[in-house]
């Protein structure tokens, strides 16, 4: 099942799959992301997550353009507990490297208490590491 979420101008700035054969929910970004772009998707993905009973979130970001800066102490401070009592235990951050986004993801990777994170420059790496924990994973509201 895959989920898109579009901004004001109608373009597509998020999917969600809630990928049921490796036991994860797969986030897709893409182009530019506002404060109110990148919230609503966040929470759209955690509570897809927690309806799905996963723990584990592979989270492409290698298609956004520029920072997201705007709301790094937010993901920390808010969402990142959030996410941890809808079940997210491991977290893949997919992020390409030397870009804006990739610093953005460094400042939240470095001040992440809530569940572990890795930070991949490609989706296969993120992919395996992410698989270790997503097949021992059962659903827990089964």
């Amino acid at each position: 099942m895959t989920q898109e979420y579009r901004n004001a101008f109608g373009n597509v700035y998020l999917t969600v799959t809630v990928d049921r054969e490796n036991k994860w929910v797969h986030t897709d970004w893409m182009g530019y992301l506002t404060e109110e772009s990148l919230k609503a998707g966040a929470l759209a993905y955690t509570d897809a997550l927690r309806k799905a009973g996963f723990n584990c979130v592979l989270n492409d970001t290698s298609k956004v353009i520029g920072s997201w800066d705007h709301s790094v102490e937010w993901v920390v401070k808010e969402w990142a507990p959030q996410a941890a009592r809808a079940g997210l235990r491991h977290f893949a951050m997919v992020t390409t490297p030397q870009t804006f986004a990739e610093s953005s993801a460094s400042a939240f990777y470095s001040n992440l208490k809530a569940f572990e994170a890795r930070v991949f420059d490609n989706i296969s790496a993120a992919r395996q590491w992410l698989r270790q924990f997503s097949i021992q994973n059962t659903n827990r509201w089964a």
